[in-house]
């Protein structure tokens, strides 16, 4: 039987391209993102998969959408949890130029959803083989590599959603389950910019090869796309 994953933000970047390696790879993918029906590479994608992929719209922030595509998949085992949505906020933010609303969207996005995600997923990754549930963070979220500071929301969103994943770690480890927290690297997407040294085929390849291997002992960890452990 094929693995399964569920991987959010799937309409572009490293979500799309992580859909197309997985469903590549003989993978049943559950892509979503808030509106599947204007994602026109990920719906040829879904179209040329001969059936292996689904894509379902799901707002990350809305409880109530995340509690329906639950319901909707109760009772498939998913192996693969991939909190990939994610918001970098304001561009213009600055100390002092930074509104409370803007933060707390970020938070929602980055932090918030993949606990709700977790929460609403976990009977459907306990039945998988696998059971991981990952989320991609970044390197900006680790306070002990800081040190140009800057990006309040984003950072602040990261190592949150960091210590969120650390303790689901802790409590889920006699269930078996396998919680982390991944850097995917500097990419070549509309949120890297075309200056990044990585491309979103080189972040992604480096994302499943460090998940193909992860066991209960690296649960808890703050992991690079090559398998280097990130400072917290």
């Amino acid at each position: 039987m094929p693995k399964t994953i569920l991987i959010t933000g799937a309409n572009r970047g490293i979500g799309l391209e992580l859909a197309r390696q997985y469903t590549a790879a003989g993978w049943r993918v559950h892509a979503c993102c808030r509106q599947p029906e204007r994602a026109d590479e990920l719906r040829r994608l879904a179209e040329t998969a001969l059936g292996r992929m689904t894509a379902h719209p799901l707002d990350v922030t809305d409880g109530a959408a995340i509690t329906n595509l639950a319901e909707v998949l109760r009772g498939e085992p998913i192996d693969i949890l991939l909190n990939n949505a994610g918001v970098y906020g304001s561009h213009g933010e600055s100390l002092g130029n930074l509104t409370e609303p803007d933060w707390v969207d970020v938070l929602r996005v980055n932090t918030v959803a993949p606990f709700m995600m977790a929460s609403a997923f976990l009977p459907h990754v306990k039945r998988g083989a696998s059971r991981i549930i990952a989320t991609i963070s970044s390197r900006m979220g680790s306070i002990g590599d800081n040190s140009s500071g800057g990006r309040y929301a984003y950072r602040s969103s990261k190592a949150a959603v960091n210590m969120v994943m650390k303790t689901l770690a802790v409590d889920l480890r006699s269930s078996g389950v396998i919680a982390v927290t991944m850097n995917p690297g500097w990419v070549r997407t509309r949120m890297g910019g075309e200056g990044a040294p990585l491309s979103v085929e080189q972040s992604a390849a480096g994302l499943r090869q460090v998940l193909d291997h992860l066991t209960l002992e690296d649960s808890g960890s703050f992991l690079n796309h090559d398998g280097e452990k990130i400072p917290w």
